[in-house]
């Protein structure tokens, strides 16, 4: 049986990041414990302050089958470029023909601009169309 995986991501601003990646992926936010109707009402009967509410956050695959994105605050920025990154598929495949590849990525390129990611390149290789971009945070993804 494989193992579970949850991904990890350090930011400064939990919510802020949370709300992309959830838009980037279609995913929701986690639903609150059973018996809660906000993460709010969760943390004031915690009784964890205020200022501490924006120190984590996650988002899940609303049909269950990918991973957790669990987001937590920390101290310091990022300064050096990622070990690890997303691809995300949204061209298609080869079974797609490059042109069409082309097209879907660029459509999904212009989406997550307007929700404060930043472009960075656009290669073509070996019959392969990607773009690199940040998430509003700097952390390194592509669309291929």
């Amino acid at each position: 049986m494989a193992t579970g995986i949850q991904i990890v991501f350090d930011c400064a601003d939990p919510a802020r990041v949370a709300r992309f990646w959830a838009a980037a992926l279609y995913y929701k936010e986690q639903d609150p414990p059973p018996g809660f109707d906000s993460w709010p009402d969760w943390l004031k009967a915690e009784g964890i302050p205020e200022s501490e509410w924006n120190s984590a956050n996650a988002v899940v695959d609303p049909a269950g089958g990918g991973p957790r994105i669990y987001f937590q605050r920390v101290p310091e920025g990022k300064v050096v470029k990622n070990r690890l990154h997303l691809d995300l598929n949204v061209g298609g495949g080869r079974s797609v023909s490059l042109d069409e590849r082309r097209r879907r990525v660029d459509d999904e390129v212009a989406r997550l601009l307007a929700l404060g990611a930043t472009k960075l390149q656009a290669r073509e290789e070996r019959g392969e169309y990607f773009v690199n971009m940040h998430d509003p945070e700097g952390n390194e993804f592509d669309l291929q």
